[in-house]
């Protein structure tokens, strides 16, 4: 990595110390009578999550003409790119500047107003002029030297324009319900139990998305899932992330980029106040920041009791943290907390353990995959754009399940990547497609043509490389 680079990704990692775990009087069980669920309705595709990949998997195959679902829990779609506030959307361009996460996480950005996405022009893509790399990696926008395609976006019109590019292909909203169970018979995924205040209903379909993030489906199914991590990674960590508003961001730009002295005079008093310093990140306009930390170490995001911890602790850091900003850093003398974010911050939990898996050797090796639905930039300069098979989305057991999103079926160093909103997008893009063509062939998701699926997503504008040797599968 960069200087650049590590300071953006390992400023704000750090250990805290654990409130008391709440005392509970538990123990024993009761028994919950059995009952008749109605079934509210009864689809093709049925998804599980309105994050990115649930958003895009839910308009890929409503397009394709499947009557598709879209269930979540929330009053909104976006998932944490709006919710969880996390609205630096990561670099889409290779290393060269071309674009290579397109198909619908191109085409939701472009559906964005002038006023509501920051990034550099287009022409500066790619570009190692020291100046314009200066500039934007202090918006974090270039990276290695380079500038890149990594916008910021305001969050309340992404939630517009994922709503309307869902609406508009013809999928249906279900928006305040939780899935919480699957249904299940004879080793196939039948549907889902949702919850709302409606009470308890029951969805029926033919194949099912699991875009939760945190695999709640298909480990509810019997797959099989993987929790590691990369140590002293940022990508085990959790928060809440928030925004301040009432900043003058070109002042604090100044400030960071010509008074090197006095920034890292800064940078140490906040690390000797706090044992810890949040650096911000300037927003898509120019009187707001967002901070997506501090990032809290040692929780996990399916254990109650540290979800609510997490909420906590992470407020706590903001005051002490907007207060300090307020005293010391130029452009943040007015600043106020505009808001928190709805949604905790959550990296990582389970990844599904699938037909196939992403790996590390596989992508620094440049491999093209035969069934690649996408491609993913690399890590760093020296390594190939990433291609992503479609088999890392294909339920293992349950043959008409897929995943797609952040728990996808990766190892713990290619998660850290895929990860990301914009990929997100597309292997969410790619699992709806897939899960739509299935349906109308009546076959299990391991057995979709793959010739038909890409030809599929390249239609609705996604990127793909033919392999490089026959075969492909490594």
């Amino acid at each position: 990595m960069s200087g650049d680079d590590r300071q953006t990704y390992t400023q704000s990692v750090f250990k805290v110390e654990r409130e008391p775990r709440r005392e509970r009087r538990s123990g024993g069980t009761v028994t919950e009578p059995a009952r008749e669920i109605p079934v509210y309705d009864e689809v093709d595709v049925l998804v599980i999550g309105g994050g990115p990949a649930g958003t895009a998997a839910a308009t890929s195959a409503a397009r394709l003409g499947a009557r598709t679902m879209l269930v979540e829990r929330y009053n909104h779609l976006g998932g944490l790119a709006t919710g969880g506030l996390v609205i630096w959307i990561d670099r889409m361009t290779d290393w060269d500047g071309k674009l290579v996460l397109r198909g619908f996480a191109e085409e939701v950005l472009d559906r964005l107003p002038e006023d509501a996405i920051l990034g550099p022009e287009r022409d500066l893509w790619g570009s190692r002029d020291e100046r314009n790399v200066d500039y934007w990696s202090n918006r974090f926008s270039a990276h290695h030297g380079i500038v890149t395609w990594a916008p910021m976006i305001d969050p309340e019109r992404l939630k517009i324009a994922s709503d309307d590019l869902a609406r508009e292909a013809g999928a249906d909203l279900v928006m305040h319900a939780w899935a919480t169970a699957p249904i299940m018979e004879d080793g196939r995924i039948k549907g889902a139990i949702l919850q709302s205040k409606e009470g308890r209903h029951a969805v029926l379909a033919k194949m099912v998305v699991d875009t939760t993030g945190d695999g709640d489906i298909f480990v509810g199914a019997g797959e099989a899932a993987e929790d590691d991590v990369q140590d002293g990674s940022i990508h085990h960590t959790m928060n809440t992330a928030w925004l301040f508003g009432g900043l003058e961001i070109p002042r604090w730009l100044e400030f960071k980029m010509t008074e090197k002295q006095a920034f890292s005079e800064f940078t140490a008093k906040a690390r000797d106040r706090f044992n810890q310093f949040s650096l911000p990140m300037p927003a898509w306009r120019d009187d707001v920041a967002v901070f997506m930390g501090p990032r809290l170490s040692g929780f996990s995001a399916i254990d109650l009791e540290d979800l609510n911890q997490v909420e906590h602790l992470s407020r706590q850091r903001m005051q002490g943290l907007l207060a300090f900003y307020r005293d010391h850093a130029p452009g943040f003398e007015n600043a106020w907390v505009m808001l928190t974010g709805p949604q905790i911050g959550v990296r990582h939990s389970r990844r599904l353990q699938g037909l196939g898996r992403m790996t590390g050797t596989d992508w620094k090796a440049g491999v093209r995959h035969a069934d690649e639905v996408g491609v993913s930039p690399s890590l760093a300069p020296k390594f190939n754009s990433v291609s992503i098979p479609y088999r890392s989305l294909v339920a293992r057991g349950v043959p008409n399940l897929l995943a797609a999103g952040r728990h996808m079926s990766s190892d713990a160093q290619t998660h850290t990547f895929m990860r990301e909103i914009p990929q997100c997008w597309v292997t969410g893009h790619a699992a709806g497609a897939a899960a739509a063509l299935a349906a109308d062939a009546g076959v299990d998701a391991a057995d979709v043509n793959i010739a038909d699926l890409q030809a599929a997503l390249l239609k609705q504008g996604a990127h793909l490389r033919a392999p490089e040797t026959p075969g492909g599968e490594h």
